[in-house]
């Protein structure tokens, strides 16, 4: 009896439809690569040492058209080493391309395979490419993962050049709290590098071979969050300076001069961005290399995140817009299609239109213009005029009075005044954790033009249908009357704004707050139906808009409070 698990993971290292299978070895008739592809170790300068050798037993023998399962169709052979092979494949059931790992049941690394395979499948987080199959099964284990066929390599990228600040900001960004997220569930890479890591046509970054690619070629390593917070630091030096950070050359890049040591990317490319190129130093910061201007080394992803979101933000470059061409009129606008066109060197006449309205017609029609806007100009001047003496004697009828009291006793409308905000927290009681960037929090009220605190992202407007909504507490300090409650978002935003009773016990879950009002937009003022009393507040969003990323995150610019 086969063992099956249907769940989310990775793709090997080659695996890219275009720019692997384009620099592999040509393939033989039934699909199996003559040679060793070109990234089999080429990244051993960065990997820690391996638990045991090469596989010994011999790959399956298989062969372009055969089936797993009866499902799975083989159809190219992109990598072949170490006692096991990749292929792209075709899932005939779902109809649409995948990629499978294979190796014999017998082979030292399959249990751990599979077991890496089944472990990382359960964190399902869609940064990460998803295994859809781990299965043991004829005498071989194979690994069933997404096929990305408009996803590009970022050693592709850099092919061409180093990336533009935003897009390595963004690549670095992404990179580290995808990761940051694996390794709080116990999960490293260990393989991570430019063959690893995919901009998919959204512009969102993607990561392949989480666990598994380590487990294939028996990497390990005793400090696993310090191994890929450097290999973090490497994709973004060579990203900045389309260099590898080593001595030795690798995916395509040149490597560091020798005997120079490890220099920060502003000092091998001019024009390199302050920011990062500090940031990946802190990151490479290991074996006796120090970190620029003394910063303290990140030595964990979650402190590489920390260390971006201390970062001054990098914005997008604005979009260069160019002068439209002249028009030009083609030749069925100009009246003449089907014309037979002039010949060469022969000069056409030109006639001339004659000058408008100078017919005894048109002399007419002038005259009748000019007379009926003439009236019509008499008779607004009547009305206008008409229409002003009937108020004018309006306002001086004597049985309209208007008298001054001093002793008015009508209440007066109180005046409204800001509210100052003395503490603000995350509320994400529906999440998985309970927070939702609780260190970004303060930029909800500190006045600086440009900073904002963000949700983490989603793959749709209502949260990936994972929960309801996320939102902020806001600390009045006391309780105090609450008239308006204005929010300012970074994209149109859904919000309910909700409020504790009048104690001064802040509620933990969401049944503590009712709703008072609710609204829509990128600036919304949500203003309580009744007089409300209390001292916490809570911004609850509940849809959230689309990024220039391609996810959906909210983005909370500013918040005031008034009485």
């Amino acid at each position: 009896m086969a063992e099956r698990s249907t769940a989310a993971v990775d793709v090997a290292d080659n695996s890219d439809d275009t720019s692997l299978t384009a620099q592999a070895d040509q393939s033989t008739a039934d699909g199996v690569a003559k040679n060793r592809e070109r990234d089999t170790d080429s990244d051993e300068v960065q990997e820690s040492t391996r638990t045991d050798g090469a596989g010994t037993t011999s790959p399956p023998e298989l062969h372009s058209g055969h089936k797993l399962a009866r499902r799975y169709r083989l159809e190219e052979c992109v990598t072949r080493l170490d006692g096991f092979s990749s292929w792209r494949a075709v899932d005939e059931k779902l109809r649409r391309a995948v990629g499978v790992h294979i190796l014999p049941a017998d082979h030292s690394r399959a249990r751990s395979v599979l077991a890496s395979a089944r472990s990382s499948a359960l964190l399902g987080d869609p940064r990460f490419v998803q295994v859809l199959d781990a299965v043991e099964e004829n005498d071989v284990v194979y690994v069933v993962h997404e096929w990305l066929p408009d996803a590009t390599e970022l050693t592709t990228l850099l092919a061409s050049g180093p990336l533009e600040p935003y897009d390595a900001y963004q690549m670095v960004s992404q990179v580290s709290s995808a990761m940051a997220a694996a390794h709080r569930e116990g999960l490293a890479h260990l393989r991570l590098n430019p063959n690893a890591v995919l901009r998919a046509s959204t512009g969102q970054w993607r990561i392949r071979g989480l666990a598994v690619n380590a487990a294939l070629r028996g990497v390990s390593s005793d400090t696993p969050q310090r191994t890929d917070t450097e290999a973090i630091g490497a994709l973004l030096y060579a990203a900045l300076t389309q260099r590898w950070p080593y001595e030795s050359d690798a995916y395509g890049l040149s490597g560091l001069p020798k005997d120079i040591g490890l220099i920060a990317p502003d000092q091998v490319r001019a024009g390199v961005h302050r920011g990062l190129s500090e940031l990946s130093m802190r990151a490479l910061a290991n074996d006796g290399a120090t970190a620029s201007r003394h910063e303290s080394p990140c030595t964990t992803p979650e402190e590489l995140v920390k260390a971006i979101g201390e970062m001054p933000r990098i914005r997008p470059p604005e979009p260069a817009f160019t002068t439209p061409p002249e028009y030009q009129r083609t030749t069925y606008q100009q009246g003449t299609y089907g014309r037979q066109g002039p010949h060469p060197g022969v000069t056409q006449p030109i006639t001339s239109p004659p000058p408008p309205l100078q017919s005894r017609t048109g002399k007419a029609l002038k005259w009748a213009v000019s007379a009926l806007l003439i009236a019509a100009l008499g008779l607004g001047s009547w009305q206008l005029a008409d229409a002003l003496m009937d108020q004018g004697g309006k306002n001086e009828d004597p049985g309209q009075t208007q008298t001054n009291d001093g002793n008015d006793k009508s209440p007066k409308k109180p005046i409204s005044k800001p509210i100052a905000i003395k503490g603000a927290q995350d509320f994400d009681p529906l999440g998985n954790d309970g927070s939702e960037n609780p260190d970004e929090i303060d930029r909800l009220y500190d006045n600086v033009p440009g900073t904002y605190w963000e949700t983490s992202f989603y793959r749709s407007a209502d949260f990936g249908r994972l929960k309801s909504g996320v939102g902020v507490i806001l600390d009045l300090g006391k309780v105090q009357d609450v008239g308006n409650v204005t929010v300012s978002f970074k994209g149109a935003t859904s919000v309910e704004l909700r409020a504790a009773d009048s104690s001064a016990t802040q509620p933990q879950s969401l049944d503590g707050y009712t709703q008072v009002a609710q609204g829509s937009g990128t600036t919304v003022a949500l203003k309580p139906d009744k007089s409300l009393k209390s001292r916490y507040l809570l911004v609850w969003l509940t849809k959230l808009p689309l990024t220039e990323e391609g996810n959906y995150r909210g983005r909370v610019v500013d918040i005031k409070v008034t009485s």
